[in-house]
């Protein structure tokens, strides 16, 4: 199936309890607000419930990135049952637990899931490689099957993710125990000196056939702090020295029609942070890439 024939339906992840700033959990109603995603000629946009987490989840940071994390993993899968292309946004990127494992059971019987994680920082923490404790720094770790099992149990105890099948694109922030841990794995991380080096294009290219080899199908999680935040402030965690909106959108645009590219998110986003909205339209900007964009008036 081409994946362009399928409608966009978005579903926000309205959390901030997994990062310090919690200003991320007001990013999906702001983007909303300003209406960043919008229908284009060939593809119907959508968006579909802000997920907010439980009341009684909301006692610690813990529960209630799980709690959010089962709720957006049912919410991803059923959007797939229905023959659509989940764009999940956040809210911290400890949402991506939920929004993964929910694409993994969805591809379980036919085949493992690819992913390419693109991102300013390595986020595969678990509670005994961290100092701060933040959440937002472990949902790599947990998707591959490492970290408390309140998130690595989220849809299933057996890893969503196999190694092999993930690289990330656009590191340059990172701790000592997070990089053991990869390196362990034997996953691939392209570094910001390194796509510096070689070019962006070059090493999307390298990426994506990571992420498409024996697998099911592949998704994209995008961390907005992969940007460089001198253009694009409005961010959970900046880090200097990133992408460009111009050259992430361009090699995106490269799975426009790539029937195996079954699902993306966009993280991070902190509306606190942001001047005249640049980040916001950078969201959109993204989804533009992979969508053709409609003429606006």
């Amino acid at each position: 199936m081409n994946r362009a024939a399928r409608n966009i339906v978005v579903i926000g992840a309205a959390s901030g309890a997994g990062a310090p700033d919690p200003a991320t959990a007001e990013g999906p109603d702001a983007l909303r607000r300003y209406r960043v995603f919008h229908d284009t000629p060939l593809q119907h946009v959508e968006w579909d419930a802000i997920l907010r987490v439980p009341r009684e989840a909301e006692d610690t940071p813990l529960h209630a990135v799980a709690a959010l994390g089962a709720r957006l993993a049912a919410a991803v899968e059923q959007a797939l049952r229905d023959g659509h292309f989940p764009l999940v946004v956040g809210g911290d990127h400890s949402c991506a637990i939920g929004t993964w494992s929910g694409v993994h059971r969805m591809l379980a019987t036919r085949g493992p899931l690819g992913l390419m994680w693109i991102d300013a920082h390595m986020d595969s923490h678990t509670f005994a490689t961290t100092e701060s404790g933040q959440i937002h720094g472990m949902p790599l770790a947990a998707l591959l099957g490492h970290g408390d099992a309140a998130l690595t149990s989220i849809e299933g105890a057996e890893a969503k993710l196999l190694p092999e099948h993930v690289c990330l694109i656009g590191v340059r922030s990172f701790e000592a125990g997070e990089a053991a841990l990869l390196h362990r794995l034997g996953v691939r991380v392209f570094g910001m000196d390194e796509v510096r080096e070689r070019g962006l294009a070059t090493v999307f290219a390298e990426a994506l056939a990571i992420v498409r080899r024996g697998t099911a199908g592949f998704g994209v999680s995008i961390d907005l702090d992969a940007l460089d935040p001198a253009e694009e402030p409005g961010v959970g965690t900046p880090v200097p020295g990133g992408l460009s909106r111009a050259e992430l959108a361009a090699a995106l645009a490269g799975l426009r029609n790539d029937a195996a590219f079954v699902a993306m998110e966009i993280v991070e986003y902190n509306p606190r942070r942001d001047r005249r909205h640049l980040t916001a339209d950078a969201a959109g900007a993204l989804l533009d890439a992979i969508a053709p964009p409609a003429r606006r008036s």
